[in-house]
């Protein structure tokens, strides 16, 4: 599962001191800045930047940004500045469509863009936690291959993403290490097709999204990345999220209370996937696009046949519950 965008351009960061006070130049270039970007006005935003940026940042790469930020996470709808970064850097709280950002600008003397950055809004006073403290049992019964997992871009694609940096994708693999039967063509030929998913742990239901269609293997559905989604609160309060399920299966509801092994609903392939399969990963808090996720350990596992004990999988793992 991707999250709804990787964003990230550069700032260039020059040695003028604010207080920390919006100032009106600063007003004035983000509101232009805004209003053209909701309007797509994306050639007005590149002749707002100043030559070293205009350098740096080439319409021909500016553009093609621009309309993805737009198509995924769609128009501003409220900013509001927050503090200066390195002195010269606004940081503005950023609510899109389907996101919240923070919006970083620097301006040179002429009021010209010469920084800009689109980044995940931080907020200092969320939880912080390194990993789960919650023993957690895996979330599916039988043996499962670990698609992507580990710590790496190399093992992981999840790790650009705050959200879902230690986030795991999982499917069902033959002896052969194929994840279909027959062509593939079709949701059924997936091994993960239709397996019931369980819950890890203890916890209560937060979140249910279901009724979203499942996709035909290859293609994807970007309208709600998730696809049909379940998040549990643990007793730590921390948020397991599962995306992905297949339409109309899930089995609990918004506020039910849950037993570690009760059954969630059935993997399918629906949101942003291009096969069946399970996405899961803990976050701090239960806003995707406000979280950070948190590393997953498990309490006791198989793992390629051997048993192990606060494990973390990684990438072409094996495993399976004890």
């Amino acid at each position: 599962m991707r999250k709804i965008i990787s964003v990230s351009l550069f700032v260039l960061i020059t040695n003028i001191t604010f207080a920390q006070t919006e100032k009106p130049t600063y007003t004035d270039v983000v509101s232009d800045f805004e209003k053209n970007y909701n309007t797509n006005n994306f050639e007005i935003i590149f002749s707002m930047f100043s030559n070293n940026m205009k350098t740096a940042v080439p319409q021909d790469k500016l553009i093609p940004f621009l309309t993805n930020l737009k198509a995924q996470a769609g128009n501003i709808t409220k900013r509001e500045f927050v503090s200066y970064k390195n002195g010269s850097v606004a940081v503005y709280k950023t609510n899109f469509e389907r996101a919240l950002y923070a919006l970083n600008i620097s301006l040179d003397n002429n009021s010209k863009i010469n920084g800009f950055a689109v980044t995940p809004f931080k907020d200092d006073k969320l939880p912080k936690m390194d990993r789960n403290s919650t023993n957690l049992i895996l979330p599916f019964k039988e043996e499962w291959n670990v698609l992507w997992g580990g710590d790496t871009k190399e093992l992981n694609y999840h790790i650009i993403s705050e959200a879902e940096k230690n986030a795991f994708d999982f499917v069902i693999t033959n002896e052969k290490g194929s994840s279909f039967k027959t062509n593939g063509l079709k949701n059924e030929d997936y091994y993960a097709f239709g397996k019931e998913l369980i819950a890890p742990c203890d916890g209560e239901i937060v979140l249910v999204v279901d009724g979203v269609k499942d996709n035909n293997p290859g293609e994807m559905n970007p309208a709600y990345v998730p696809g049909n989604t379940v998040i549990i609160k643990t007793i730590n309060d921390e948020y397991l999220f599962f995306a992905h399920f297949k339409q109309n299966t899930i089995k609990v509801a918004q506020g039910q209370k849950v037993k570690q092994g009760d059954l969630l609903g059935l993997c399918g392939n629906s949101g942003n996937s291009t096969e069946p399969h399970l996405h899961f990963h803990i976050q701090n808090i239960e806003n995707i696009n406000m979280a950070t996720g948190v590393k997953c350990y498990f309490n006791t596992i198989l793992v390629n046949g051997k048993l192990k004990a606060d494990y973390s999988p990684f990438k072409n793992d094996k495993i399976s519950n004890k």
